[in-house]
Formats: C-alpha cells, sequence, structure tokens
C-alpha cells in the first residue's frame, strides 16, 4: 500500500493518536521510529501499520506484510517530534489480568507520576534493576503510551508488566502478604543498611506531592537514601534506580 496525502483518511486517524482520549478509545498508539518499531515487534506487539518513508523500506522487511510506503509529509503530519523519524507505526496497547501481580516477587508502585520523560525513564530503570512488575496507583498517573514516554522507555515498555489499579481495596488484597516499603525522605532507615525479605511492593510518589497518607499507612516499613547535606534532593527516575539497585540487586 502507497499514501503519499496528508489528507488521506488513515492519516488523519492515525494523527488522533497523538491524544491521550483516542488512545483510550481506540486501544492504539504510536511508535515512532525503527528501535521502538522493532523492540515492539519482537516482544510479540500487535501492529496494524507501519508508515515507512519509501528510501527506508529494506529496513523494516520484518513486516512486509503491513508496511504503507510514504513520504516526509505524511510522517511529519504523523511524528510528534520536530524531526520525523523514517517510519511510525500503529500498535495495539498491550493489557494485562491484575492477578498476575499475585506471583510476582519484586513490584514497584508509583503514584500519580506525571512527568512522562520520568515514568519513561522508571520502566527502563525497573526492568534494568530486576522489578518484574510495574504499577501505576491513582487517577493522576499520566498515560504510558504517550508517545514521549514510549520514546523515553528506549524499547523497554513492552518487556515488563505495566498495570494500571485505581482502587485502594484493589490494592490491599493484591499485596496483603507483601512487604511493602514507602520511599520517604523523613524515613528513620538509611537505604545503605537497608534490607528486606521477598514478596516486595517499592512505593514511590511524585516528586511534586510524595506519598499519599493511604500509602504511608498501608507500608510496613519506609526508607530514605542518605545524601551530601549540600543536595536536598533526587530527581524521581534517579531516586527509583538507587532504591531499586540496592533492594532488587544486592538484596
Amino acid at each position: 500500500m502507497e499514501i503519499i496525502s496528508v489528507n488521506n483518511d488513515l492519516v488523519k486517524e492515525t494523527v488522533k493518536l497523538q491524544q491521550k482520549k483516542y488512545r483510550t478509545q481506540t486501544g492504539k498508539f504510536l511508535l515512532e521510529g525503527y528501535k521502538a518499531i522493532k523492540e515492539a515487534f519482537d516482544s510479540d506487539i500487535q501492529l496494524e501499520y507501519i508508515f515507512v518513508n519509501e528510501k527506508h523500506t529494506e529496513e523494516y522487511s520484518f513486516a512486509k506484510n503491513i508496511l504503507i510506503i510514504t513520504n516526509d509529509s505524511v510522517l511529519k503530519k504523523i511524528s510528534t517530534t520536530d524531526s520525523a523519524p523514517a517510519a511510525i507505526a500503529i500498535g495495539i496497547q498491550k493489557s494485562y489480568d491484575i492477578n498476575i501481580l499475585k506471583d510476582k516477587k519484586k513490584v514497584v508502585l508509583l503514584e500519580n507520576i506525571k512527568d512522562l520523560g520520568n515514568l519513561g525513564t522508571i520502566i527502563r530503570s525497573s526492568l534494568a534493576f530486576g522489578a518484574d512488575a510495574i504499577v501505576l496507583y491513582g487517577g493522576e498517573t499520566v498515560d504510558i503510551y504517550n508517545p514521549k514516554c514510549v520514546r523515553a522507555t528506549v524499547g523497554n515498555l513492552w518487556k515488563i508488566p505495566v498495570l494500571n489499579i485505581k482502587d485502594f481495596e484493589d490494592l490491599e488484597k493484591l499485596f496483603k502478604n507483601f512487604n511493602r516499603i514507602a520511599t520517604l525522605p523523613r524515613a528513620v532507615k538509611n537505604l545503605k543498611t537497608f534490607s528486606t525479605k521477598l514478596p516486595v511492593l517499592v512505593m514511590f510518589g511524585s516528586e511534586a506531592d510524595g506519598l499519599s497518607e493511604e500509602l504511608i499507612k498501608f507500608s510496613t516499613e519506609s526508607v530514605k537514601i542518605e545524601m551530601a547535606k549540600t543536595v536536598e534532593s533526587l530527581n524521581l527516575a534517579s531516586s527509583v534506580s538507587v532504591i531499586l539497585y540496592k533492594l532488587f540487586m544486592e538484596g
């Protein structure tokens, strides 16, 4: 198939996926660039179409049955970046049964995370440091299928289950037998000498608000990162990386 007009109906529908409400309605999302597309394909993410510049079709021969040959104008129209990539795909969002969390041992919970780049980096770090699932808790967490977040995960979004939970009752049922660690700047215990037993749920709040009182009360322990007095705090993504390395990699 070939599409070279920005006024094509499929192009118009694809552009709508830049908006969260259309991603939610359709269960679809955008992937931009070779790495994201190839990683998704290799991880069995269902791809509906791949718009690819006619000069780069050979690179996408692994998915030749769903290629749409196009031009720079169409790719620029679809892309969410200043410089459009050589290919943009439409993917089907992956869903998980919430009950898979019962069998996990190292789970990361993120409450009301609002920064897309932070969330993408945290997903990547969680995978790198041994987490086997991520829970997005609360009603204000950003959409993991936002193109900026997808880019920030650098192809790792498909390699770890990411689930949304909004109700505290569901959280209680799923993690009642877990060690539940609240990460708090005023915790008594320092990370350097802290250890825990599996299964464990490590909970992080947003940079602006921190963990809610609800989750602090739900925790069984709390921990902080000891830092030089000249530094007030760390970026959330950096904090997550430091804590997960200590708890999941060192034990």
